[in-house]
């Protein structure tokens, strides 16, 4: 895209073709770029998610990439605090592990780097092993044996080697209070 200069975009102006084209291309990216504003504004949204979001309400991806940028480069879009608050929010009713919490952002397109960012940042807050823990008084209370328990948190994300770990702290504690 070119630039038009704007004061000679007034009522009943006319343009040569490209001139016209120009001006068409920045009216969709605007458009682009406030229907993806509009998102923004109501919660943090993923690159990929607003884009397919955007490409639903019939909107051409060339206009989505240029809206996206824009608003990327102006700090209104971030994977980055995306990926977090929805840890964040995750956590509210999910106990999960780092691989099942990796491949569910890098299912809404958050990539790799980012991810791992955000996942230290989380578990920094979080600790894994804690979050295990409550998975597993969680399948105690649902009445899970031991073998739908150990299957259940590696479902959930959990590593083997953490799963064994946290199961014997409470095999060994169920054991020391009888």
């Amino acid at each position: 895209m070119q630039c038009v200069d704007p004061e000679l975009i007034i009522p009943a102006a006319e343009f040569s073709g490209e001139e016209e084209q120009d001006v068409l291309d920045a009216g969709l990216c605007y458009a682009a770029e406030s229907k993806a504003s509009a998102y923004l504004a109501r919660a943090e949204q993923s690159r990929f998610g607003l884009s397919r979001k955007l490409v639903s309400k019939g909107m051409e991806k060339q206009y989505i990439d240029k809206a996206l940028d824009y608003l990327k480069n102006a700090r209104f879009l971030s994977d980055s605090r995306y990926a977090s608050a929805w840890l964040n929010c995750r956590k509210a009713a999910h106990h999960e592990g780092r691989i099942r919490l990796a491949a569910e952002l890098a299912s809404r397109g958050i990539d790799r780097h980012t991810a791992e960012d955000a996942l230290n940042e989380y578990f920094e807050e979080n600790p894994e092993d804690g979050e295990c823990r409550k998975a597993v008084e969680k399948c105690m209370r649902r009445g899970m044996d031991y073998d739908k328990t150990v299957h259940c948190l590696i479902q959930h994300g959990f590593s083997p080697g953490m799963t064994a770990a946290v199961m014997d702290t409470f095999t060994y504690q169920e054991k020391k209070s009888r």
